[in-house]
């Protein structure tokens, strides 16, 4: 099965930072940050359990910041060409060095930043880090560059604006006039000035302008008549040095790049460089920043295996959430690219973007599911979620540089209230974050595991549902994923109110589906409400959806009808204690080797389990039963539900444990990746809802090699 890539992006200078001093405009010292240690194993594993494949640590390169490390050798920049406290991440000083910012022990923060690679990877997680390519700081020097490599600039002809073989343009014979920037004369030099990042070609930049980067020459020259010319041949010096530090990285373990503003270096770079940097690597993955449309194709064919979707599905759905355009609209936008769709990354937030909760934006985190729910689930292409997304991360602080703007600053030291309470306690987050971020959990894990998704065909249906009492294609969106038997329905609700709604699947789903005209039980995978459907060519399948929801329906097309009889189920359990037998279940299986437990009594107050065990275990291993109880509830692993018939059952279920007078129809529960067992019963909606798991005590008895536990369970 293809994996879905999706990824977790975090700027570590907050996401771990524990210091709740918040002081506007902070030093290091007043306001702390975070390291690269504080993403231990337990932080990594529980990225990795929410559904990610992929981590993307910005701000990794080392890069101009106000805090000074002279001490430890590293230059001190001047603060005119910098900006905030911490400075931003794509100003960049050294390409072969990282943030001490990073770093418990600066002198040794190579080695802590490989450290944090080798356990991603132990983890199962892929790293990707950012590369810069487009423009550097002002004060740019590698201290840690390959040896018979030279320095950006050192050979530079100032007295001209442009030469192929310079890695800089110039505003030859005049200074850097930084009044428009600061409104007074700058204690920074720099004669003749350098033309500045986001391609101003003046000495006098203004304060909207990237005025503390400066503009890298790969050969094209924007100051001769036409306004581009290329000169590519002999190869641009800056090619090589840039090259160079790619696959410098790559040596590095790091399994792909973010190229920043990628569309602001020739493709004809990146063909050269991608290619050299796959033919020694051919797993790593490049991602571009690119917001001209009409590129799109042209970055791609230079090698980049995915895109941006900001101009296009991002924009869309922003307008869609915030009730600017219908949602019928984000058909358009995916047919724009199909023929490179599976090139495009989705994405709802990242560092540039304002965030979903900002008053900016929707005000309201839980307004973005369903367009979150189509990003994951309508297309194999990545999707992309920016720490704080899933825990409704307001970004509405006044940090420092970065004013009160719905985003979260890169330029300051700060440490996100939101993201401090989730992964330093998360005893004191809401109510509404816990749910919100089991909803993301849900979804993506879903996405992650449902053959109809990462490997199936999608059929968009709403050409067929215009607007109608039963459609409203303003605030509801819907489509088909099919692979092999298993076929999921979406349908997205973006109002505020409750819809019921009848969605038509149409003839030509049918024949591009191959799907058949039947009675069909579906399975709704966030919630496990269960419902018989009748499919007709051209008929309609009815629903609610709630606001701002979705419904995503699965049903398989080789189940009969059968009168769809499930095993009935008598018992008034207590879904927590419930959840927490399927735990107990596989956990003495990977520690003792025995089967599921013959003999269980679940209850409110108390429960009791028996197994039949090789040993009586120690005191040690009776520990170390509720210790690890008590991580896969904290874990907080998706419970979910799917139906098959006794010719469709995996072969990891026993058969045994199917009841006898069970139907045809089976319901599977699975506890995320840990536990899958045939239940009928009540479960909560993730383990994090057990609550607190309690050994009582234990029997042994010696003839029969009975162990059994008694426990309970404390919402």
């Amino acid at each position: 099965m293809t994996k879905k890539i999706t990824i977790y992006q975090v700027l570590p200078r907050l996401f771990c930072n524990r210091n709740s001093t918040r002081k506007h405009d902070g030093t290091i010292e007043e306001n702390g940050c975070g390291k690269f240690s504080a993403f231990s194993p337990s932080v990594l594993h529980r990225i990795h359990t929410l559904g990610f494949t992929h981590i993307w640590y910005t701000g990794i390169i080392r890069h101009a910041t106000k805090t000074d490390y002279s001490r430890y050798g590293i230059p001190v920049q001047n603060a005119d060409v910098v900006k905030g406290r911490a400075g931003s991440p794509y100003s960049i000083t050294d390409y072969y060095d990282v943030d001490p910012d990073l770093a418990d022990d600066v002198s040794n923060r190579m080695a802590e930043w490989r450290e944090l690679v080798d356990r991603t990877h132990k983890e199962g997680m892929k790293v990707i880090i950012d590369f810069v390519p487009n423009h550097v700081a002002r004060q740019y020097h590698s201290l840690y560059r390959n040896q018979g490599i030279r320095d950006l600039g050192a050979d530079d002809n100032t007295d001209m604006n442009f030469s192929p073989s310079n890695n800089f343009y110039y505003c030859w014979g005049q200074p850097l006039d930084l009044t428009d920037v600061l409104g007074r004369q700058s204690s920074y030099v720099e004669t003749p000035a350098k033309a500045t990042g986001n391609d101003k070609f003046s000495n006098r930049p203004c304060r909207n302008d990237w005025y503390e980067t400066v503009k890298l020459n790969y050969g094209v020259d924007y100051c001769c008549p036409s306004g581009h010319e290329t000169h590519f041949s002999p190869m641009p010096d800056t090619w090589i040095k840039m090259t160079d530090i790619l696959l410098y990285w790559a040596s590095q373990k790091v399994d792909g790049f973010r190229c920043d503003m990628a569309e602001m270096v020739p493709p004809e770079f990146w063909a050269y460089a991608i290619g050299a940097v796959k033919k020694n690597y051919p797993n790593i993955i490049f991602i571009g920043e690119v917001y001209d449309f009409s590129k799109y194709r042209g970055y791609i064919k230079s090698g980049f295996d995915y895109l941006y979707d900001k101009v296009g599905m991002y924009d869309c759905l922003r307008r869609v959430i915030r009730h600017e355009s219908p949602a019928s609209s984000i058909t358009g936008q995916w047919q724009a690219v199909d023929d490179i769709r599976g090139h495009m990354l989705y994405f709802l937030e990242n560092h540039d973007e304002q965030r979903i909760a900002s008053d900016f934006f929707a005000g309201d985190p839980f307004k973005a599911v369903p367009a979150v729910a189509i990003e994951l689930l309508f297309s194999q292409n990545p999707f992309m979620l920016y720490s704080g997304q899933e825990f409704g991360e307001r970004g509405m602080d006044s940090e420092g540089f970065s004013g009160r703007d719905g985003r979260t600053t890169i330029f300051d030291y700060w440490s996100p209230d939101t993201l401090s309470r989730a992964y330093a306690d998360r005893a004191l987050m809401s109510n509404s974050e816990r749910l919100l971020a089991m909803t993301y959990q849900r979804l993506l894990r879903i996405a992650q595991t449902e053959p109809a998704v990462t490997n199936g065909a999608t059929f968009d249906l709403m050409y067929v549902n215009p607007a109608s009492d039963d459609f409203n294609p303003d605030r509801q969106f819907a489509f088909l994923r099919k692979h092999e038997s298993q076929v999921l329905l979406v349908v997205a609700n973006f109002s505020d109110v409750k819809a019921r709604v009848k969605v038509v699947i149409p003839e030509h789903a049918f024949e591009f589906l191959q799907l058949k005209e039947k009675k069909v039980l579906m399975t709704d995978l966030l919630t496990g409400d269960m419902r018989v459907t009748e499919l007709h060519r051209n008929g309609t399948v009815e629903m609610t959806v709630d606001a701002n929801a979705v419904r995503i329906y699965k049903f398989n097309m080789d189940i009969n009808d059968n009168g769809f009889v499930i095993n009935e189920h008598h018992k008034d359990e207590f879904p927590p204690a419930h959840t927490a037998e399927h735990l107990l279940n596989q956990l003495m299986i990977r520690m003792f080797g025995c089967e599921r437990s013959s003999n269980a009594h679940i209850e409110r107050k108390k429960s009791k389990m028996s197994y039949t065990l090789a040993h009586k275990p120690s005191r040690q291993e009776e520990k170390e039963i509720e210790r690890e109880m008590n991580r896969l509830i904290d874990d907080d692993l998706p419970v979910t539900y799917e139906l098959v018939d006794r010719n469709h059952i995996p072969a990891d279920i026993p058969l045994d444990r199917i009841p006898s007078d069970a139907g045809e129809t089976i319901r599977l529960v699975r506890i995320g990746d840990y536990d899958v067992c045939p239940c009928v019963g009540k479960h909560v909606r993730s383990t994090g809802q057990i609550g607190k798991f309690v050994m009582l005590g234990t029997n042994w008895d010696e003839m029969s090699h009975t162990f059994r536990i008694r426990f309970k369970v404390i919402p």
